[in-house]
């Protein structure tokens, strides 16, 4: 059967179980867009108001769903406005497979009317990129683009193609998408040096990563920690990996991690890293971080091993399956003295920092709304002191129901993010946590919630400032708040309105929860604003560089 390439593009996604993808239309990808069209029956297509958004909203649809995202751009400025989402996907090690069209083959190179090199501005966030110069190819490019986007540690792929390949015709075979298959790959020697070394340690501790939601290995996670009698913390791309009540589970480490998840990690003799990368925030200084430790690294990534921090062993590999391994391979064994520590680190008073509970802020709003919410729902977050205040008092139960920007730290990240997470999520309440200065960037994505009527509840803290900066120039640069203090008169609620949605604006407790109320009765978006202080704090903080002994409490 010989068909366009266009209508390659096409059967390739639908080959691949693509149902849904995000994009928006422009000249080089016209004839993508009329296969669409014909094909809107098995393809849903988002037109986003940005392709920042449509990438935004295809990495947190791969997350939540687990399958592989896929936006669509045209050339020149459609595609240079992917980056951003792109190089988000690719730090947060997302499965996304960004196509973009180009001019002809003939023109490339000439400066021609949007014409961009995309294939060399992504050759540093992609794992792997493709111009497609031969129609004959076109096919197993994507199908190629699709496999190594989910194939180890996953992460985007870029395909572009050329108008005339678009339109160029050739013989078309399906063929059965390729999955990738898994297996122990470390030698007898390191996997038994791994075993020895759980065995003879006296304070494990376990430190998840978001490789571990990957993987779907949270199971064998807790069996781990069950068998070698160890807490668990988590990075911030790891939260959820364990329910929030587990008993061995002490919560997010780092530079605003809970209290008792950092005292517990630096006084651990033995960490078990699993499928993370021990990024700067999550360690502070590097050298005191490791004093007196040992590391154990699990992870996909040969390239991630003492790349950050030396590893005494590393496993390499899948870690669901490294895991599965480690459990059967290991005798159960009770440490008495470091539960007695952990129980002290846990009871301590600065386990328990509190905002105060009889006024509107962060934490009381978080709480009353986590407490309205399904335990199935999926929150999103922009980036900021709102993204922390979410990973600190928000109950996660569900895996893969957290999404936000991890290595990038994108703001402007969390409306399309929602988006894309509430269409996996099969059109359910979603939440999206976000702030004044986030929310700013990509607020025109409301207006495709509201095409669409996403159920999707905007929670805009409101300090009018670029609150996570503000407050490191009041801890590090003498409260010189340059530019920090936004001083914006925009009218969220009316402007809210004005996009088709409802809204409310909450100053005092009192309000909370009627305001509440009317956020989840709401059959379409709603936009939920909260006034709250702008010397309102992230703590705990450990400072950049900085060690559990030099860790701020308040301020």
């Amino acid at each position: 059967m010989n068909i366009s390439g266009a209508g390659t593009v096409i059967r390739v996604l639908i080959e691949e179980g693509v149902n849904t993808v995000f994009g928006y239309p422009g000249g080089a990808v016209l004839d993508i867009y009329d296969e669409l069209y014909k094909h809107s029956e098995q393809i849903n297509h988002i037109t986003t108001c940005h392709e920042q958004g449509a990438a935004h909203a295809a990495d947190a649809y791969a997350r939540v769903s687990g399958k592989v995202g896929v936006v669509i751009a045209t050339s020149g400025p459609g595609a240079t406005n992917l980056v951003t989402g792109i190089a988000n996907a690719y730090l947060d090690s997302t499965p996304l497979v960004a196509i973009t069209g180009n001019v002809s083959c003939s023109s490339i190179g000439k400066d021609s009317f949007q014409e961009v090199d995309i294939t060399g501005v992504t050759m540093p966030i992609t794992k792997h990129n493709f111009i497609v110069k031969d129609v004959t190819r076109l096919a197993d490019t994507l199908r190629e683009a699709f496999a190594i986007a989910r194939k180890g540690r996953p992460g985007p792929v870029l395909v572009d193609i050329p108008k005339d390949i678009q339109k160029s015709f050739c013989a078309y075979q399906p063929k059965k998408p390729q999955r990738p298959t898994y297996r122990n790959e470390n030698g007898k020697e390191d996997f038994a040096k791994a075993v020895k070394l759980i065995k003879a340690c006296k304070r494990p501790f376990i430190y998840a990563g978001g490789g571990t939601l990957v993987s779907g290995a949270s199971q064998k996670l807790l069996a781990l920690a069950e068998k070698i009698d160890a807490p668990i913390g988590s990075s911030m791309m790891g939260l959820t990996a364990v329910r929030h009540d587990h008993p061995r589970f002490l919560g997010m480490t780092g530079m605003h991690g809970k209290y008792a998840a950092i005292q517990s990690m630096a006084r651990a003799d033995l960490i078990i890293a699993v499928g993370t990368r021990f990024s700067d925030r999550a360690t502070g200084n590097k050298t005191e971080f490791i004093r007196g430790k040992k590391v154990i690294h699990i992870d996909i990534d040969p390239s991630e091993i003492s790349k950050n921090i030396p590893a005494f062993v590393s496993l390499i590999g899948d870690v669901k399956v490294v895991l599965s391994e480690l459990v059967e391979e290991l005798p159960a064994i009770q440490r008495e003295s470091w539960a007695a520590e952990l129980d002290a680190i846990r009871n301590s008073p600065d386990s328990r920092l509190k905002m105060p509970e009889n006024s509107l802020n962060p934490e009381t709003a978080i709480r009353a709304i986590n407490k309205k919410a399904d335990p199935q729902t999926v929150v999103c977050t922009d980036v900021g002191q709102h993204q922390m205040w979410v990973a600190q008092y928000y109950n996660f139960s569900r895996p893969r129901g957290f999404v936000t920007s991890g290595g990038l730290g994108t703001m402007g990240f969390g409306m399309g993010a929602a988006m894309g997470a509430c269409l996996a999520d099969n059109g359910r309440k979603t939440l999206l946590f976000t702030s004044d200065g986030s929310f700013h960037m990509n607020m025109n994505e409301m207006a495709t919630a509201v095409s669409h009527q996403l159920p999707i509840i905007i929670v805009m803290m409101n300090n009018n400032a670029l609150g996570m900066v503000r407050q490191w120039q009041t801890l590090f640069f003498g409260k010189r708040y340059a530019h920090t203090s936004l001083g914006r008169k925009t009218d969220y609620v009316k402007l809210a309105d004005a996009f088709g949605l409802k809204g409310c604006r909450v100053s005092s407790l009192p309000e909370l929860e009627p305001a509440i109320e009317q956020a989840f009765a709401a059959k379409g978006p709603f936009l939920l604003e909260l006034i709250i202080d702008q010397d309102d704090k992230v703590l705990p903080m450990i400072p950049p560089d900085g060690t559990v002994s030099d860790i701020i409490l308040e301020v």
